[in-house]
């Protein structure tokens, strides 16, 4: 079993935020399995569905960013789902609006969802999809909290759609294989 984890913060006050961009990966993926993220269990929303024939968790964990990690062990303690079979999906400050970078293990890179996981999990070594969303003209917090202009809206429309697809293959493909795909900078 898989186990794809969007980064976000609940309620409607956050809803289509930048910081948001981890959950609204997950409703393309939900509405394209024709499936709702609507079951709480593990501090989160999820719901289990089937990709090619292959079992998959999709979770939106509803701790706020900070605490994100709360969500992801709990999950994977009660399903016994290793490191390795995690994909984490959000947003990134330093990157381009648009563009995707997929990775297998890393640091945390100043994002505290990232922080969190790694934290709860114990490992660094987890799957991850950063979209990015531009860098902050003005303070962070208040620019990560705010929505996509209209020139950024159809950028990010693009890349939502693609680190769907992405983070579907993930269920059925090798990541690596899924990197040398979507780490292209023409996509």
């Amino acid at each position: 079993m898989k186990l794809i984890v969007g980064l976000g913060n609940p309620g409607s006050k956050y809803e289509l935020t930048r910081h948001n961009t981890g959950f609204m990966v997950m409703d393309r993926i939900a509405s394209k399995c024709n499936v709702n993220i609507d079951q709480k269990k593990f501090k989160a929303l999820i719901v289990t569905t089937t990709i090619k024939g292959e079992k998959v968790i999709l979770m939106k964990p509803q701790t706020f960013m900070n605490l994100s990690g709360e969500a992801v062990q709990a999950a994977c303690h009660f399903y016994q789902i290793p490191a390795k079979d995690i994909l984490v999906i959000y947003d990134d400050l330093d990157m381009p609006c648009g563009r995707l970078r997929l990775r297998e293990k890393g640091s945390a890179g100043g994002h505290n969802g990232i922080k969190s996981i790694i934290q709860h999990m114990g490992t660094q070594e987890f799957n991850r999809i950063r979209v990015g969303i531009d860098k902050s003209p003005y303070d962070t917090i208040d620019y990560v909290m705010g929505k996509f202009t209209a020139e950024q809206k159809p950028l990010m429309d693009k890349s939502l759609d693609k680190a769907a697809e992405a983070a579907m293959e993930f269920v059925f493909k090798k990541f690596q294989d899924i990197m040398n795909t979507y780490n292209r900078n023409d996509l």
